[in-house]
């Protein structure tokens, strides 16, 4: 495992990292969407360190665990965070409801409903730190960690639409000893992960694995061939989400004589 000088370290430099993207960005600091899990509390405190001044972390419920709010301004406060809390849920039904009574007036069957409410859940959240984000120039922070981005166990135009990622490179247990050096506690470190999108809905269900299975496939080690076809399937499929969307380039057409 690490060395707490090697974590101290690694720490450091995303803090650094985070103040040159936004410098680049001629931004004047960072948002974040708090959950209260263990990957946007590790986010929070690095921008916490990053810009103690001019950070903010939004808290979006909506139909959510009042735990999770509750976790999610703790989490703030520990850091000395400003949040404001902007609940999702009135938002969510009358968007939702519209589209399935205007569908089923048309006589379509709905096939994905609870994917389509769990997805609408993620692209709220992400307008609303836009929102927020372009209102005080500052960007949008990701909270994606190394075994989603590589599985693609994010919301394309969600979760995964934001302007940096500074945890992207790291397994989950490398984010739980992260969790650990910025003074978390176990409770939210150790925390079941789930994106909230419906109610009982985790990670590793979804998924079809743990966490700490793709962390071993990522760092090379030997997996079944199931998990490691499992994981490959998963990067096959989700391989748009990590690309701009292709666009048709036509050949020029020649002008009238």
């Amino acid at each position: 495992m690490w060395t707490d000088e090697e974590l101290a370290g690694r720490i450091d430099q995303a803090v650094d990292w985070l103040r040159e993207r936004v410098s680049e960005a001629k931004a004047k600091g960072l948002v974040v969407g708090i959950s209260g899990g263990v990957d946007s509390a590790v986010v929070a405190g690095l921008c916490s360190r990053a810009f103690p001044d001019n950070c903010i972390g939004v808290v979006m419920p909506s139909h959510s665990d009042p735990e999770d709010k509750e976790d999610a301004l703790w989490i703030a406060e520990g850091f000395e965070l400003k949040a404001i809390e902007v609940n999702l849920g009135g938002a969510h039904t009358q968007i939702m409801g519209q589209v399935k009574k205007s569908l089923e007036s048309q006589g379509c069957k709905l096939e994905g409903e609870k994917l389509s409410q769990g997805n609408l859940k993620a692209r709220l959240r992400m307008s609303t730190l836009y929102a927020v984000a372009n209102a005080l120039n500052y960007m949008v922070v990701g909270t994606d960690n190394a075994p989603e981005s590589y599985t693609g166990y994010f919301t394309k135009y969600g979760d995964g639409g934001v302007d940096i990622l500074p945890i992207s490179s790291l397994t989950k247990a490398e984010v739980r000893a992260w969790a650990k050096m910025l003074g978390l506690p176990m409770r939210i470190a150790t925390r079941v992960p789930t994106a909230g999108l419906w109610p009982g809905q985790t990670d590793e269900s979804e998924m079809g694995l743990t966490y700490d299975l793709i962390d071993r496939y990522l760092l090379g080690e030997k997996v079944l061939p199931e998990v490691q076809e499992r994981i490959e399937t998963l990067h096959r499929q989700s391989e748009h989400k990590r690309h701009l969307p292709p666009s048709l380039e036509l050949p020029k057409l020649k002008g009238l004589d």
